[in-house]
């Protein structure tokens, strides 16, 4: 029987090679994000070009809304696998500075979208007998940096989240990853942050020879999810060899 895995904000980026990867593995996968057009593209790609993918469902889904996930946990039947990847990161100021609606909107996807579409899940991923919950954070969460206040707290506020599930879920059949990622370079997320001013968003990459790319962070969730089901990989901490901490990078 193939597995189920649902993968949030899987338009763009870490969510769509995630996507592009567990459906190599076999399974079934519900790609969620809002925007539609982009997910039907990717998920026609994944049907035609990924051998041995199982069924590939598109699924328009806000995470910020109660209305939205409710509709998501309603559609989908069996799961197996939930990768909560939905987030980001809205500017670069200092607390002092600080835009405080860019900080509300980045706890809301990055935190209450997260427990939101956990707690609407989990039921499924319990009565699978094997369920994975898999969080995307950042070493952001994990290491503080100058000019990420909002999205340090978010992302501590997801791994404090995770670390919760991990002792209230250790008598059900259900495991908890985090993954962390350092420097990615997507399509997107740095664009984003700085609302689309190019020049800016090169900058976190400049001189850096090889940061990562989506695929590399789909590769860690891929091994997590398959590890046998009493493994529990309880987090993976991923970064380019040239960086040894979110402020610290060799660039050439």
């Amino acid at each position: 029987m193939r597995k189920t895995a649902i993968v949030t904000g899987a338009s763009s980026g870490i969510g769509a090679a995630t996507a592009r990867r567990l459906a190599a593995e076999g399974f079934n996968v519900v790609l969620a994000a809002r925007r539609r057009d982009r997910l039907d593209a990717l998920a026609g790609e994944i049907a035609e070009g990924v051998p041995g993918a199982g069924r590939i469902a598109a699924f328009t889904l806000d995470v910020t809304s109660q209305e939205s996930v409710d509709a998501l946990a309603a559609a989908v039947g069996a799961c197996h696998v939930l990768v909560n990847n939905a987030g980001g990161a809205l500017g670069l100021d200092s607390v002092a500075t600080a835009d405080l609606d860019d900080w509300r909107s980045m706890y809301e996807s990055n935190v209450i979208g997260l427990a939101r579409v956990t707690k609407a899940v989990l039921p499924k991923l319990v009565e699978s007998g094997a369920g994975h919950i898999v969080n995307i954070t950042s070493l952001a969460g994990h290491a503080p940096y100058e000019g990420g206040g909002g999205y340090n707290a978010a992302k501590y506020a997801a791994y404090a989240i995770n670390e919760v599930l991990r002792l209230e879920l250790v008598a059900e059949p259900v495991r908890v990853t985090e993954i962390a990622p350092g420097l990615v370079k997507t399509e997107e997320f740095s664009l984003v942050r700085f609302r689309g001013d190019e020049e800016k968003a090169a900058k976190p990459y400049e001189g850096v020879p090889e940061p990562l790319v989506a695929d590399d962070v789909a590769d860690c969730v891929a091994w997590a999810v398959t590890r046998p089901p009493h493994v529990n990989i309880d987090r993976i901490d991923v970064q380019p060899r040239v960086q040894a901490a979110p402020h610290k990078l060799h660039r050439e």
